[in-house]
């Protein structure tokens, strides 16, 4: 009892909030850690009866939830690679280039989150289906392009901006050529906001499910879409392994890029001058 007298109320009130919050978060994540592994486990027990990885083996062996992984991860691949290619050329003129009505584009990449994405992605299956790009890999992957445009031309935006023009100026003055100066002082001040773009672009290309059911559909089949699937037909400890699958990659990508995710990088990309 001294020991909570010496901490005061409001430690006390702070720890009690910090056991709620981590319960908040960290309990459902634990449960689905607990059911992925559980071979039998019945209501009320709190731990289940055996262990198991039997779920795990039928997930690793079913021809189309293999399939499926290795397409989720090679249309994000291909997503970010494309999106760099043709967003950061954008991202860069936005920020140094003065041109009627470049905060009207900047702000339009917005829409494409601002309605309902379903009615959206209609609309553009229409469109789709005139061009012959219905259930094609190209269409997919414009699919999800859509969706991460404001990812990789807000946040490298704010990147190229936060470069004081005077550095690049210096650089001149002692000779080097403009794409010497970009390739030398630009991109590498630039890189942990283009780092952090591309983190959120593969994995917002990795969960994307309604765009690639409405376009990919009955061929392209991706970890989102067979998820709802096994969630339906087979037993909950199915459903926990993909959902560790599918954020297994979302915790490895984010404590590889620790070093870049930070709010001050994230607020400054959706910072509109």
């Amino acid at each position: 009892m001294w020991y909570f007298k010496a901490l005061g109320p409001r430690k006390i009130v702070e720890f009690v909030l910090l056991i709620v919050f981590m319960l908040f978060f960290m309990g459902p994540l634990i449960n689905l850690l607990v059911l992925a592994f559980s071979g039998q486990w019945t209501y009320p027990d709190i731990l289940p009866h055996q262990w198991s990885f039997k779920w795990w083996s039928f997930v690793f062996h079913h021809d189309d939830i293999a399939g499926s992984i290795g397409l989720s991860f090679l249309i994000a691949a291909i997503v970010t690679a494309l999106s760099v290619v043709l967003c950061i050329p954008a991202a860069y003129a936005f920020a140094r280039i003065r041109f009627p009505l470049s905060r009207f584009f900047l702000f339009s990449f917005l829409l494409t989150h601002a309605f309902p994405k379903m009615g959206l992605y209609i609309s553009i299956a229409v469109l789709f289906y005139k061009l012959g790009l219905m259930n094609t890999l190209a269409g997919v992957v414009l699919i999800h392009m859509i969706n991460v445009l404001m990812f990789m031309t807000w946040i490298p935006t704010a990147a190229f901006r936060s470069v004081h023009a005077a550095q690049e100026e210096s650089a001149r003055d002692v000779g080097a050529r403009p794409f010497r100066v970009f390739r030398s002082i630009t991109l590498p001040m630039a890189m942990p906001g283009i780092i952090v773009a591309s983190v959120f672009t593969f994995l917002n290309s990795l969960d994307e499910a309604q765009g690639t059911f409405l376009v990919g559909i009955p061929d392209y089949k991706t970890m989102p879409i067979v998820m709802y699937s096994i969630i339906s037909d087979y037993p909950s400890s199915a459903g926990a392994v993909f959902s560790i699958i599918l954020t297994a990659p979302t915790v490895i990508l984010l404590l590889a890029a620790q070093r870049f995710v930070s709010a001050d990088v994230l607020s400054s990309g959706f910072q509109l001058k």
